[in-house]
């Protein structure tokens, strides 16, 4: 029972993505060819909020409602972070979708989005059997 916020919360989250057109597969292409705006606004948005969040768990040292200390650590640069990222990229750019909203699409009935979860799946089981051998 104490899960069902945590449930009901990502279900209004997958509502929020199908409302704002956020997972539709020709959005995302419109965004790599760069003939509209509206995906770029809502990630920019993503972004500035994300760094406002963090910017006042820092400054206001926010705990968490168990009251235990958030702690933010500092990442080091590294080429894999271009090179996953790129990846990630390509593979947003080919299926049309980016992990979060691979649920959602199930979720709407585009069943297609099936094998997009089978290969993310997939990838990260194979990253976690490379993941020793690849640049962090």
């Amino acid at each position: 029972m104490n899960k069902l916020k945590f449930i009901l919360l990502g279900f209004i989250f997958g509502v929020i993505l199908i409302k704002a057109e956020v997972i539709s597969w020709f959005r995302i292409q419109e965004m790599f060819r760069f003939q509209a705006f509206q995906m770029y606004g809502i990630i920019g948005s993503a972004v500035m909020v994300g760094m406002l969040s963090v910017w006042l768990i820092k400054r206001n040292k926010i705990k968490t409602i168990s009251g235990e200390e958030i702690k933010i650590a500092d990442k080091e640069f590294s080429y894999g972070n271009i090179i996953g990222g790129s990846m990630f990229g390509i593979g947003w750019a080919l299926t049309g979708a980016c992990p979060g909203p691979i649920y959602a699409l199930l979720g709407s009935g585009i069943a297609v989005f099936a094998v997009v979860l089978v290969s993310a799946v997939l990838g990260t089981f194979v990253y976690g059997l490379l993941k020793d051998k690849l640049p962090h």
